[in-house]
């Protein structure tokens, strides 16, 4: 019993919340993880369960990205509801650990919500091409996985 190195603790199996559907296979979490990533850039992201369903109350559009390993499952169970409601098409990820590091924070998250244009301030015209052309990529797989499960 020597100690873990990252390596190993990379290995261990993700224990995920039987709600996690529709889970991103490999190619699309990769993709949904840069996406994640260039809209922390960009300061178009939402995270924490607090702050995306106050978005989605307040109306706010995009795509959600919830961790499929979250305990208690309870703190997310709605998350999924309110989504559907305001017709926001949601997907899950397998670690909230490898979604807090596309987002740029230390801890980990539970969802976050890539928003469609920053809360303040407008974006340059490069990086908002950028963004927008992998959202819509994220978005047509997320839709297309999404009509598989119903």
């Amino acid at each position: 019993m020597g100690s873990d190195t990252e390596a190993e603790k990379k290995k261990t199996p993700v224990a995920l919340a039987p709600i996690a559907r529709p889970l991103a296979g490999k190619k699309l979490c990769k993709r949904t993880l840069k996406l994640v990533r260039r809209a922390s850039e960009a300061k178009c992201l939402k995270r924490g369960v607090k702050e995306v369903v106050k978005s989605i109350r307040r109306g706010q559009k995009g795509l959600c990205i919830i961790a499929g390993n979250i305990s208690p499952i309870d703190v997310i169970t709605h998350v999924p509801i309110l989504c559907e409601e305001a017709s926001i098409p949601y997907v899950y990820v397998p670690s909230k650990e490898d979604l807090a590091t596309a987002g740029t924070t230390k801890r980990p998250t539970c969802c976050v919500l890539v928003l469609t244009k920053p809360a303040k301030g407008e974006l340059e015209e490069d990086i908002k091409e950028k963004l927008k052309t992998e959202y819509d990529q994220v978005m047509s797989e997320v839709v297309e996985v999404t009509s598989l499960m119903f």
